[in-house]
């Protein structure tokens, strides 16, 4: 037998030497004196060996894989356009949402007098269609007119301050757009005196 010492259980216990009793082979006539066995000499108390790796291997793409692959970039410019042209699309919708929100909620509870006067200003709209007989021009331009000059009738500060706005920005593009012209025309004529010195 083999005499083994050492701190063998977690805890308390671990702190205690003991003595282990372990079969060396030897017959059981005379105990032989033999060297202390140390923890990791017995087969009870063997570590277990370090866990492998685990070998990851790539495995091939299938036909269907493959196919889904090239679909997703033949699609991916397609893709990214919708995104873009949708985060463009997008405040414009929810504009217009919260307008027809606030135009519901108006017609719910509306001033007075506000539908005898939105039916005049149709109807000017229906003589503008009536008197535009002949070009698409007229057709747009008459109703169009008529409803103007109606509205304008009935509600003068909002037809001011509409007009203020709209003639600011038809000015500001009467002349950026003079600006435009003049520049092509200088570029133009710098371009024959190029031409004509040599």
């Amino acid at each position: 037998m083999l005499k083994v010492t050492g701190r063998v259980m977690p805890g308390a216990w671990a702190i205690l030497p003991f003595t282990v009793f372990a079969d060396n082979g030897v017959s059981k006539g005379e105990p032989e004196a033999s060297p202390p066995v140390t923890l990791e000499e017995l087969s009870l108390y063997t570590s277990p060996p370090p866990p492998q790796t685990p070998r990851h291997a790539e495995r091939e793409a299938g036909q269907l894989e493959e196919t889904v692959a090239t679909v997703r970039k033949l699609a991916e410019p397609y893709t990214t356009w919708c995104q873009g042209t949708y985060g463009v699309i997008q405040p414009k919708v929810q504009k217009a949402v919260r307008f027809g929100n606030e135009a519901y909620v108006y017609l719910q509870n509306p001033p007075k007098d506000f539908y005898p006067r939105a039916g005049i200003i149709a109807f000017a709209g229906v003589v503008g269609l009536f008197l535009a007989r002949g070009s698409r021009i007229k057709k747009v331009l008459y109703p169009a007119g008529l409803m103007t000059l109606g509205a304008s009738l009935y509600y003068p500060e909002q037809a001011a301050a509409i007009a203020k706005s709209t003639g600011e920005s038809v000015y500001d593009t009467a002349v950026q757009s003079y600006a435009a012209v003049e520049k092509i025309l200088r570029s133009q004529s710098k371009e024959k005196k190029k031409n004509a010195f040599s």
